[in-house]
């Protein structure tokens, strides 16, 4: 690790992946004893949740009837933070290089974008569904940033404003569900006549106030400084609905995920989208685990409570190879000593 330079970053583990999973790997290490670095190429922690669903509630997580992405957020970063993990954000994982360190013991350097150093004796890739850029709508790229958007961070900017979501899946209609109370109005579009939404959310929305527009498409979008309206063409479109007004535009049609730069990692891979682990979340690679969506196996269950076990499974698996003298199984947390002192 003599290779340090200004910027860069030392921990004996390396966490690529700053969603729900990689932030309970980077509580769980430091339970471990482990210090840790993540890295990202979000500026922000939490992955899909943050980018994309922060206000949608989650029904799927152990000990929470209902709990809003970013309150899910908030809590595992809180619990992440006892341990002090170092946060590399807004950074590409590009490279990777193994190494030895003078005791000839493996290591492995993760170069970033901007040439930055993460430097670790093991990995957990816990990237979700990996890089996602959103889906084009085709039309008004000259308005991001200034109305059009592919989701909302915050649901209160579109107080009193006219909201037209575009899409057909569960976050479009997700997303006019919220803003329905909040918006001075809401127009779905979708160029199909049927929603690929799941069969409750559909008839909620059908129950709404959220204006359909079914079988039409966004063919321009206008305004000067922010946008104001936008034109619809489709074979069901008449005079009263071929103009709409619009404030904020909300393009719902899904992201385009792919793995980057880990596609040259020489990590064996499942249909190019996915990492091939065993059951002690290893994958080809001595010492590179995985964990979360991003993995893949025979019976995979893709849900963030899967993920939360398999990054437990990781980092124990990562720990005996970082030293082999440590037990794979640490104990109950119960009968660990609380990082802040407390009983």
């Amino acid at each position: 690790m003599d290779h340090q330079g200004p910027g860069d970053v030392a921990a004996d583990l390396i966490i690529i992946g700053a969603g729900p999973v990689g932030l309970f790997g980077a509580y769980y290490a430091g339970c471990r004893g482990l210090s840790v670095a993540i890295i990202d190429a979000l500026d922000e922690v939490g992955g899909q949740v943050s980018a994309m669903y922060p206000e949608k509630e989650i029904f799927d997580i152990a000990g929470f009837p209902a709990i809003k992405g970013r309150e899910l957020i908030s809590s595992l970063t809180q619990q992440a933070g006892q341990f002090q993990p170092t946060y590399v954000c807004g950074e590409r994982a590009e490279k990777l290089e193994p190494g030895t360190t003078p005791q000839g013991e493996p290591t492995f350097d993760i170069l970033c974008a901007s040439g930055r150093r993460v430097t670790g004796r093991a990995v957990i890739i816990t990237a979700g569904i990996g890089a996602f850029t959103p889906r084009s709508l085709g039309v008004g790229a000259e308005f991001e940033g200034r109305g059009l958007t592919y989701f909302v961070r915050d649901p209160s900017s579109c107080s009193e404003q006219d909201v037209v979501i575009v899409g057909g899946g569960d976050s479009a209609l997700d997303w006019a569900l919220l803003l329905e109370p909040i918006a001075r109005s809401v127009t779905l579009v979708h160029r199909r006549d049927r929603f690929r939404a799941h069969e409750s959310t559909v008839a909620a929305i059908r129950a709404s106030s959220v204006r359909i527009v079914t079988g039409a498409e966004v063919v321009d979008v206008h305004g000067a400084d922010a946008m104001t309206s936008l034109t619809l063409s489709g074979p069901s479109i008449n005079d009263a609905d071929a103009n709409l007004p619009c404030d904020r535009l909300i393009a719902a049609l899904g992201f385009v995920a792919n793995l980057g730069p880990i596609h040259d990692w020489g990590i064996e891979l499942a249909g190019r989208r996915h990492v091939v682990v065993d059951s002690a979340m290893r994958t080809s690679v001595p010492g590179i685990f995985s964990a979360g969506d991003i993995t893949d196996y025979d019976g995979k269950v893709r849900l963030i409570a899967v993920g939360f076990g398999e990054v437990a499974t990781a980092v124990n698996n990562a720990a005996v190879f970082i030293n082999p003298d440590v037990g794979l199984f640490p104990g109950h947390s119960t009968d660990m000593p609380h990082p802040a002192g407390r009983p």
